[in-house]
């Protein structure tokens, strides 16, 4: 594992290689293109290395990892803000379901929350994709009334009535990456719409936005959790990418 500083000592990278001689001369060479603007930049204002020899590649990725989140080296961005991975939410009432995307579980405590998730982008689109999809199949709650359910910045609620029997849990399946039942009965329902039917290029873009998010980001996360023996769900932001690591490297 090494670390560059510039000439006043403050971090500006941490990294790791197997070959830190192979790694410094790619530095050195580094082609003046613009894909290489960011590693010419590190190179022009690196001052000095140091660098650690670690037991195991998981080790050296785990401390690598530690470093980023504590110290948030200027040139890392990788896992360096795990405060800003999402986590999406159910909360279950005996008219009413609410879905919620938020960045601060802590505000959520009466919504059973699923994450936390690595791509807000692809969590985001599914979670706006759902919004409409399930806006054709149950009748909306107006906004005024999921507004006073956005405790936290940056956040978003929407509500619906008159959702199928038993779709809460089977969604909460899907969040928590455990089946994709509910994506497919969703499907099924559109079919039947004739809205749906006339939107077809705009539903099934939303349908595969919901299924790319299962695919790479709830189901990836319940397979790192089991394979890991992690006992703790939602789990914590800060965790996320340890729990990852572990995960490839068999642990």
């Amino acid at each position: 594992m090494y670390r560059f500083y510039d000439a006043a000592g403050s971090l500006l990278y941490v990294g790791k290689a197997r070959d830190l001689r192979r790694r410094l001369a790619q530095y050195r060479t580094t082609r003046r293109v613009r894909a290489s603007a960011k590693r010419r930049a590190l190179v022009k204002a690196a001052a000095s290395l140091v660098w650690d020899v670690c037991a195991s590649e998981r080790e050296a990725s785990l401390r690598e990892l530690r470093l980023i989140q504590a110290l948030r080296p200027r040139e890392n961005v990788d896992g360096a803000f795990p405060f800003l991975y999402p986590y999406v939410g159910i909360l279950a009432g005996e008219r009413e379901t609410y879905f919620c995307l938020t960045t601060s579980p802590d505000r959520f405590a009466t919504f059973a929350l699923h994450g936390a998730f690595r791509s807000r982008a692809v969590t985001r689109e599914a979670f706006f994709a759902l919004r409409r999809l399930l806006g054709l199949i149950g009748h909306p709650v107006p906004r005024s009334r999921c507004d006073r359910l956005v405790t936290a910045p940056h956040s978003h609620v929407f509500g619906l009535r008159r959702l199928p029997e038993g779709w809460s849990e089977l969604w909460c399946r899907v969040l928590r990456g455990a089946s994709r039942e509910a994506i497919e009965q969703l499907a099924l329902r559109l079919l039947e719409h004739a809205g749906a039917r006339a939107r077809r290029s705009e539903v099934q873009d939303d349908l595969r936005a919901i299924k790319r998010f299962f695919d790479d980001e709830a189901s990836a996360l319940a397979a790192a959790v089991t394979a890991t023996a992690y006992g703790v769900y939602p789990v914590p932001q800060r965790h996320r990418d340890r729990i990852f690591l572990q995960y490839r490297h068999g642990g």
